[in-house]
């Protein structure tokens, strides 16, 4: 309309697609690889539920700056619409996340946990896939015991063992607590034995009369444990309900910085970010007062294990869903003063009866100024 010339070269339908649910992402050879789950397309009311995927150039390699738009090159099919790039065996959708990229010699690999869904979210199969970036599809690896504690979920990020940021030799699993961890080799990926929880279960145990970890004195033992059983919100508050945890130990509990409500984090990602000199967490927070999965929250912690305790509201839709937010460090700008991420924005799950057109399941791009004052509740102590 402006005479101008358009940034993107395939802005409109690139590779036929309309929407796509819930974004990951990783660098690999040198480029941004994504992929997306179920996928709409303008020409038919069914699209692709085994996993689309495109890669896009770096912006330091000639790819366009994320203000101007993510020129995104699909893998299509001879139809010209985006082709699956996982589909496992069995009934419904294949859906992937946990991607990450790690060493092996002299070469990267790339591996993604994926799972197979029925009606009505039942993930009945779950296991872990490597993308051969011959033939732009995910092989399968490993298929994982129903009852394994651990697995790699969310999204990854490389840190040193003892959590610095600088390190490369663990990957850590954030959901959007980072409390799952692995050592960064292709070996131990594929090995369910050499994933640990940050946990607060005796060392081993699994099941679901687990035992807390508790020295002679009664104090709480929270570390790093191979073969153990992570703690989520939903089982921490049976924890606390039923007395075997105290208040003063609860290892979810986050609340609103402006007003000191507590918040239930649902999905989001964690990176370090140098200019803040801390880990930041982007997450979107479940059944929120705007939305049921729609508001979006930022916190900081000096340590990968928290606390996490503090955080401040950054995004809200009003009854309509934008869910599974990811921050890409990648495309940090000014040493991380300004940060981007991006969700899903749909109408799903969201209880509007008014939908946006043609914006289903979009992805949505946000810009975050770190110098906001707005965010100053949510940050350390100076």
């Amino acid at each position: 309309m402006l005479g101008d010339d358009v940034p993107l070269k395939h802005p409109l339908l690139n590779a036929g697609v309309l929407g796509s649910d819930s974004v990951m992402s990783a660098v690999f050879q040198g480029r941004v690889y994504w992929f997306w789950g179920d996928t709409n397309r303008g020409s038919y009311p069914l699209g692709n539920f085994h996993v689309p995927g495109a890669t896009s150039e770096l912006p330091a390699n000639g790819g366009l700056a994320v203000f101007d738009g993510i020129d995104l090159d699909y893998f299509v099919g001879d139809d010209g619409f985006a082709k699956e790039t996982c589909r496992m065996p069995g009934d419904g959708p294949t859906w992937i996340d946990g991607l990450v990229t790690v060493g092996d010699g002299d070469r990267q690999r790339m591996f993604a946990k994926y799972v197979k869904i029925r009606p009505p979210l039942d993930v009945y199969e779950r296991g872990i896939v490597e993308f051969n970036d011959d033939t732009k599809q995910f092989e399968h690896r490993l298929t994982l015991d129903a009852e394994l504690p651990l697995v790699p979920e969310g999204h990854a990020f490389p840190a040193s063992k003892s959590g610095e940021p600088n390190g490369r030799d663990y990957i850590y699993f954030a959901n959007p607590y980072p409390v799952v961890r692995v050592p960064a080799t292709a070996d131990a990926l594929l090995n369910p034995d050499q994933y640990e929880a940050w946990t607060c279960f005796a060392p081993g145990e699994r099941g679901t009369d687990a035992k807390l970890d508790r020295d002679a004195d009664g104090t709480l033992r929270v570390g790093w444990k191979r073969g153990t059983r992570a703690v989520d919100q939903k089982l921490e508050k049976q924890l606390l309900a039923s007395g075997l945890l105290k208040p003063e130990e609860r290892f979810f509990r986050f609340t609103d910085a402006n007003g000191d409500r507590s918040v239930t984090a649902h999905r989001g990602s964690v990176a370090f970010n140098a200019y803040r000199n801390c880990w930041i967490m982007i997450f979107m927070e479940s059944f929120g007062e705007h939305s049921s999965l729609g508001d979006v929250w930022y916190a900081e912690s000096d340590a990968i294990t928290g606390p996490w305790e503090q955080a401040a509201r950054i995004v809200t839709h009003d009854k309509y869903s934008f869910y599974n937010p990811k921050h890409h460090p990648i495309f940090d700008e000014e040493n991380g003063r300004v940060i981007y991420f991006e969700g899903t924005y749909t109408r799903t799950f969201s209880g509007t009866d008014t939908a946006t057109p043609r914006y289903d399941y979009n992805q949505v791009m946000y810009r975050l100024n770190l110098d906001d004052p707005r965010l100053a509740t949510a940050r350390k102590a100076e």
